[in-house]
């Protein structure tokens, strides 16, 4: 199944191992990893082919609906996202260093949560943020993303557990900044 997701600068499609050139110096990167649960540093060529063999796997079950965020202009290949029906409709989001501050995470996670509650049909979404990273809880609050608690969550880049913010996003806030906007 193939799904092709577009915002106004972006183009959200599965990742592919032809990718795997332009991500991995993204994602390898220690100030990107050390804000992700399941990404170890240093992440290496055998590390994005399993992440390519699982992403295909989860559009096969169901359980990882997982994207390469790419730009429009120029196709580059500048962060993932994903929705995660396994895990409670837990959805998240990473974007490249030399990509940040630009508005994609924002962009890309509009676009995938409209995906979740639109053509998917989900009632409530998960997501979660390090303490130590507050440009993501940022993120997540322009998008209405309630707190709903604090939680450790394992870091493998870190090698320990993180104190993490915990939000939720619910269908009825969702529709209803979608009519006041």
């Amino acid at each position: 199944m193939s799904v092709l997701l577009e915002t106004k600068r972006l183009i959200l499609r599965p990742p592919k191992a032809g990718d795997i050139g332009q991500f991995l110096p993204l994602i390898s990167d220690f100030d990107v990893s050390k804000n992700l649960s399941r990404v170890p540093h240093p992440y290496t060529e055998d590390d994005a082919c399993d992440f390519i063999v699982r992403m295909n796997a989860g559009w096969a079950s169901g359980e990882d609906l997982v994207f390469a965020i790419l730009r429009k202009p120029d196709g580059a290949y500048i962060g993932t996202c994903g929705l995660h029906p396994a895990r409670g409709h837990e959805f998240g989001y990473w974007i490249g260093k030399p990509y940040w501050r630009s508005g994609y995470a924002t962009e890309a996670a509009t676009r995938l949560i409209a995906f979740a509650f639109e053509e998917k049909g989900v009632e409530k979404l998960t997501a979660k943020w390090f303490h130590d990273n507050p440009a993501s809880g940022r993120v997540l609050e322009k998008l209405r993303c309630r707190p709903a608690g604090e939680e450790y969550s394992n870091c493998l880049a870190r090698g320990y557990k993180v104190a993490a913010h915990v939000v939720v996003l619910d269908r009825t806030t969702y529709m209803t900044r979608k009519m006041g906007a």
